[in-house]
């Protein structure tokens, strides 16, 4: 599949209209932004309490409470959320997604990327613009499902847990997720 500039620009397009809605982060400042991440994993610790082994064994997490997500054969979603290395929050990130497919609707979600290994959290603080990429372990979570930290799991050097989901996004696409160090 090759991009064209129209293209392009209509995804990016995309990317900013959803960027533009409010997906209840805002830009009100760390403390609204750590608030929200606490809220985030005291949830997803109490419906899946094996992300608190997960989050034991991580040397780090980038927490990301409300992912937006919209799309009308193109898309995009936006989220803002913290990086958080031993309980204590390092930095502040966003994360911009731009998808093109045959796709409708619009969601939104909770995100927390697991950093297993310090190279893997060194890689993503090191990096200008962080896009996910193949070494990353995706596990998406019902309600009542447990997550081990075991076998397969605890060898991706990322795991990015995905839950709390609501709306609706039908589709088959192609798609790109890239995390910025911001100041809020």
């Amino acid at each position: 599949m090759t991009l064209t500039r129209r293209t392009l620009t209509l995804a990016l397009g995309a990317t900013a209209l959803t960027a533009a809605c409010g997906n209840g982060v805002g830009s009100r400042g760390p403390a609204t932004i750590d608030a929200r991440v606490d809220a985030t994993l005291t949830e997803m610790y109490s419906q899946y309490p094996g992300t608190r082994d997960l989050a034991g064994k991580s040397a780090g997490m980038l927490v990301m409470p409300l992912v937006t997500e919209a799309g009308l054969g193109f898309g995009g979603g936006y989220g803002r959320g913290a990086l958080r290395v031993g309980g204590a929050t390092v930095d502040y990130y966003s994360m911009a997604k731009a998808s093109g497919g045959l796709q409708i609707g619009a969601s939104q979600y909770s995100h927390v990327l697991f950093f297993m290994t310090g190279d893997a959290l060194g890689t993503f603080r090191r990096s200008p613009g962080y896009a996910v990429g193949a070494n990353v372990e995706y596990a998406f979570l019902e309600k009542g499902e447990t997550l081990a930290a075991e076998t397969t799991t605890s060898l991706a050097p990322v795991i990015a847990v995905i839950f709390g989901q609501a709306g609706l996004r039908v589709g088959a696409t192609l798609e790109g997720v890239k995390y910025t160090r911001i100041i809020p």
